[in-house]
C-alpha cells in the first residue's frame, strides 16, 4: 500500500529561519510539509526581518489555494476589490486564487504561519487595479 503522503515533524531550532523566500522583508522557517506531501502543498512560519520593510508591490500569486494565520503582531494589506484590512495576531485569511494585492506595512514583531498549495506556486507582478468608483448618492431633502 503507498502512501500520498509522508508523516513529518518540524521543531523550532533557533537556525529554522532562512532569508531565502519569496520577500527580502522576511524570513521563513520551512516546516516541512512540501517534502512530505510531494510537492501539493507548502506551509512555513514568515517573520518580520528586523529594519526591513515592505515596498507596497502588486501581485498575485497563482496557486489554488492560500490562507494565512498570523501568529504575533500585525499587517496592513491591501486588496483588489476589498481595500485596506489589518491582520493581527489570532486572524486568519484566506487569499482566493490569483486576487491582486500588496503588503502596505506590518510590525516588528510580525510572525505568520502560510499554507499554500501548490507548494511550486508563481508569482508576478502586478500594474494597481483600477482605481473603484463610488456609486452617485442621492440626496434626500
Amino acid at each position: 500500500m503507498s502512501r500520498a503522503a509522508a508523516f513529518t515533524v518540524s521543531h523550532f531550532r533557533r537556525r529554522s529561519f532562512s532569508r531565502r523566500g519569496l520577500r527580502a522583508y522576511f524570513e521563513y522557517r520551512d516546516l516541512g510539509i512540501q517534502r512530505a506531501t510531494r510537492g501539493k502543498v507548502v506551509a512555513h512560519v514568515i517573520r518580520a526581518r528586523p529594519a526591513k520593510a515592505p515596498q507596497g508591490e502588486w501581485h498575485w500569486h497563482d496557486c489554488e489555494l492560500q490562507f494565512v494565520y498570523v501568529l504575533k503582531g500585525w499587517a496592513l494589506f491591501e486588496y483588489e476589490g476589498i481595500g485596506k484590512v489589518r491582520m493581527k495576531a489570532g486572524s486568519c485569511f484566506y487569499q482566493p486564487p490569483r486576487i491582486r494585492h500588496r503588503e502596505l506595512e506590518h510590525s516588528k514583531d510580525l510572525e505568520m504561519i502560510e499554507i499554500v498549495s501548490p507548494a511550486a506556486f508563481r508569482t508576478y507582478s502586478s500594474a494597481p487595479p483600477a482605481a473603484r468608483r463610488s456609486p452617485a448618492r442621492r440626496s434626500r431633502g
